[in-house]
C-alpha cells in the first residue's frame, strides 16, 4: 500500500493495452507500467531497495535521536570536551556533566535543547535528596552533611546542584526514580553516584 490507493503492476508488451489498463485503473489503484517481465523485475527491485534505503534511514535518525545520545552530544558541545563526572535523567530529559580542566559544569534539560554552563566559582553546593528529604549536603562556607542512610526501597533519589545565579539558583536531576517500568539503575547505584558528584563538588569548593 502507498498513499489511499494499492500499487498495481502491469507487465504487458502492447503499449495501446497498457495505456488502456492505465486508463481504466488509475481510479482505483496507483498504476506502475512495464513492457516485459525483466523491466518489472527491475521495477520491483527498485521499490524494495527503496522501502530499504527509507527503513534503514529511519532507524539511523531513530539511534541518532535517542534521548541519551542526544544528550551526550549536547554535554560534549557544551563543555568543548568529554566530561570527566557525569549525570543522566533519560526520562527527565536532563543531564549534568563535569570539567575538571575547564573549570566548568554544565547543566542541560529539554533533551539536551537548553542549558546553561557555569565556571567553578559560580558553584555554591550541592545536595542529593531521598524521597523529598535532604539526607547530604556540601554548601560553601559550612561543613558537609554526609550522606549516611542506604534507602534500598527509595522511591526517588535527585541530586539537586546549587549556583550563585539570581535567575537559575539550582537544578535538580533524578538519579533514580521507581516509577518508569523498565529500569537500568537502582537507588544504591544512584545514592553511591551522588555522593561521588558531592564529593567532587566540595573538592571545587575548598580549592
Amino acid at each position: 500500500m502507498s498513499g489511499r490507493h494499492p500499487r498495481l503492476l502491469i507487465i504487458e508488451d502492447h503499449a495501446d493495452l497498457r495505456e488502456i489498463l492505465e486508463r481504466a485503473l488509475r481510479g482505483q489503484y496507483r498504476v506502475v507500467l512495464a513492457g516485459t517481465a525483466a523491466e518489472a523485475l527491475r521495477l520491483v527491485l527498485l521499490v524494495a531497495l527503496a522501502a530499504a534505503a527509507l527503513t534503514t534511514g529511519a532507524l539511523v535518525l531513530a539511534w541518532w535521536m535517542e534521548p541519551m545520545r542526544r544528550m551526550k552530544r549536547a554535554l560534549l558541545k557544551s563543555l568543548g570536551s568529554p566530561p570527566e563526572a557525569e549525570a543522566y535523567s533519560p526520562a527527565e530529559g536532563r543531564a549534568a556533566g563535569l570539567d575538571f580542566d575547564g573549570a566548568q559544569v554544565s547543566i542541560l534539560w529539554n533533551r539536551g535543547g537548553a542549558g546553561l554552563v557555569y565556571d567553578f566559582h559560580e558553584i555554591e553546593g550541592g545536595e542529593i535528596i531521598v524521597d523529598g528529604h535532604v539526607v547530604a549536603r556540601v554548601r560553601r562556607g559550612e561543613t558537609r552533611k554526609s550522606l549516611d542512610i542506604l534507602a534500598p526501597d527509595a522511591e526517588q533519589v535527585t541530586l539537586r546542584l546549587l549556583f550563585d545565579d539570581a535567575r537559575h539558583p539550582e537544578f535538580e536531576l533524578a538519579l533514580w526514580d521507581a516509577t518508569p517500568p523498565v529500569q537500568t539503575s537502582s537507588p544504591g547505584e544512584a545514592l553511591r553516584l551522588g555522593r561521588r558528584w558531592l564529593s567532587h563538588l566540595e573538592a571545587l569548593l575548598k580549592g
